[in-house]
């Protein structure tokens, strides 16, 4: 970790806090940026990034520093085995021919509102400005009662912790190991896969996130501190 510069936001934040800790504990550097739109001093170093997408992915853009996420569209070709649930990536003027409701994100990053739409009346006011060539990620809604985060690198679980809710997490993490070892596309370096439990479906993946951007959600900072390094390039 040493010559390894990570750079935070300057507003205090208990989990970053928790992760400067840790990457200073294994010798690395911590600089707490206010200005991210501007280049910082960096000195050459290595550079990881870590905060929310505005300030993590302006400040990569500042210093040509690649991030590592997954694709949104992913989560449409994993499959009801993990899902419990019909996901597909569809072209946006299918809209109106869709029962609803539904949960509906972009294709593209923060095109429109990623949420549950009660009709296609609901969605037209969302997207009328949208172009008709982006396409939608449609989700049948499952009900999620509660919510585990795991941080995974090279398809190996670094931490797993429950953040909502209660379930046997146990069963979380058997289901993300089976998912890990399975899923036969190729998946990113490090991400963060979302769990979701209710007594009916069991547990189920709720999607994949990016680790530069997510927060701990009770998992510790020292476990998950390689997926955050590895998370810019």
């Amino acid at each position: 970790m040493k010559q390894h510069l990570l750079l935070i936001p300057e507003k205090d934040d208990e989990e970053r806090n928790a992760l400067a800790q840790a990457w200073e504990n294994l010798g690395g550097e911590v600089q707490r940026v206010a200005k991210f739109w501007l280049k910082p001093d960096v000195l050459n170093k290595k550079i990881s990034i870590y905060g929310n997408d505005t300030f993590t992915l302006v400040l990569a853009q500042v210093l040509g520093v690649d991030l590592i996420s997954p694709k949104d569209e992913i989560i449409a070709r994993i499959g009801n085995r993990w899902t419990k649930r019909k996901i597909k990536t569809l072209p946006l003027p299918i809209y109106p021919k869709l029962t609803y409701p539904k949960f509906i994100k972009p294709v593209k990053p923060k095109a429109f509102r990623a949420q549950i739409y009660n009709s296609a009346a609901d969605f037209k006011k969302e997207v009328h400005l949208i172009p008709e060539e982006e396409k939608i990620i449609v989700s049948e809604i499952i009900k999620i009662e509660s919510e585990v985060r795991s941080f995974i690198l090279d398809r190996e679980i670094k931490d797993l912790a429950c953040y909502e809710g209660e379930g046997d997490i146990k069963e979380a993490r058997i289901l993300a190991e089976d998912f890990l070892a399975h899923f036969p596309e190729d998946l990113p370096k490090t991400f963060v896969l979302d769990l979701g439990y209710n007594s009916t479906d069991g547990w189920f993946i709720i999607e994949l996130n990016a680790s530069w951007g997510s927060g701990l959600n009770s998992c510790q900072a020292e476990k998950v501190v390689e997926c955050i390094r590895a998370a810019s390039i």
